[in-house]
């Protein structure tokens, strides 16, 4: 009997807006009122569990599924544990975004006892320059919270927003990141939308992203550390093309209408976390209409409607470039293109 062809499918949630209890501008602004509840969350896994199975049958594929809830701040919810059981009990790994600044021993213990895969955490660099974007005193609570998932026995990855405003403490970062026994460090590109939106004067410039990366690449950390990055363009560095063009079908890079959807507060789902164009709403539509007759998405799919240098580089299977940057970028300009070339790549 033929093995099926495995292939990675990730459901991004943000089960909540609220991200921080002494944040007043959610509330203020009505943030949360309409969120999702349990019982929705809930039927929603199970159309998830039961459209993976129906694509299995129907085209002897697997699927290696995960999901990453996040939020705002995903342990603002009160029923929280409750959804990672949900997804553990469909065989899905599980995977926690948060600020780190409401973990205790307790919730350490009780991720750690449902099998949560890791847990991931920003962290910006160091103290002055995390506190700088992330608020004051949030690097020493962060901190703490990763402290307490290590001593719990937790995976941890710290992750970092790159721009011009903490490029250069990469290796602060590093050093920081290895200090504190992080299992991994990632780093992502700056996407200036919602409150990045005020930062779009801080994009790195193309030169500066490609000598970003060959210094996170030639970096050999100690303690274990593992440096990590889900940027498509870090591809170019991965696969060579050689002049050989590697075809039309996605094999990697951006995920956005190819490897998974994500799921907002109130229902809403969008390409990707960073990429605010809605595709459907779980209170209406069905997870299997949504990814098979989108429009967006298709788009998405079709290396010929990509525009500039996206379509025609030889890389486009591995990359397509970062969708959400090149969205916001080119929404910045007064065209609002998803398929608009990410205007950091350096190739």
């Amino acid at each position: 009997m033929a093995t099926k062809e495995t292939f990675d499918f990730l459901i991004q949630w943000h089960l909540t807006e609220l991200c921080n209890l002494k944040c007043t501008h959610c509330y203020q602004h009505g943030h949360g009122s309409d969120e999702l509840a349990l019982d929705e969350v809930l039927s929603t896994i199970n159309e998830i569990e039961s459209t993976l199975e129906i694509w299995e049958d129907a085209y002897a594929m697997a699927f290696s599924s995960s999901v990453n809830i996040t939020g705002g701040e995903p342990l603002l919810r009160n029923d929280l544990f409750e959804v990672i059981s949900a997804f553990h009990n469909i065989g899905f790994d599980t995977y926690l975004l948060t600020n780190g600044i409401f973990i205790d021993n307790n919730i350490a213990k009780k991720l750690c006892a449902l099998n949560v895969k890791g847990v991931q955490i920003s962290i910006e660099g160091p103290e002055g320059i995390h506190d700088s974007i992330r608020g004051k005193n949030s690097f020493k609570q962060s901190i703490r919270g990763v402290k307490l998932l290590k001593d719990a026995g937790m995976e941890v990855t710290l992750n970092a927003t790159v721009s011009e405003i903490n490029a250069a403490y990469l290796t602060d970062t590093v050093k920081l990141a290895s200090g504190l026994g992080a299992d991994r460090l990632g780093f992502s590109r700056l996407v200036p939308s919602g409150r990045g939106r005020s930062l779009l004067k801080e994009l790195m410039k193309t030169s500066e992203v490609k000598s970003l990366y060959e210094k996170i690449f030639s970096i050999k950390p100690d303690n274990g550390l593992e440096i990590v990055t889900g940027d498509p363009v870090a591809s170019q560095f991965r696969n060579k093309t050689g002049n050989k063009d590697y075809g039309d079908i996605a094999l990697g890079g951006c995920a956005a209408g190819i490897s998974g959807l994500t799921i907002m507060p109130d229902g809403t789902v969008v390409p990707c976390r960073r990429l605010p164009v809605p595709v459907g709403n779980i209170r209406k539509n069905s997870i299997r209409e949504i990814w098979a007759m989108s429009p967006v998405l298709n788009d998405l799919r079709d290396r010929g409607k990509y525009k500039g240098k996206c379509r025609t580089c030889d890389n486009w299977a591995n990359c397509r470039g970062c969708r959400a940057i090149a969205y916001s970028y080119s929404a910045s300009k007064g065209e609002a293109d998803i398929l608009a070339p990410d205007p950091q790549c350096f190739i």
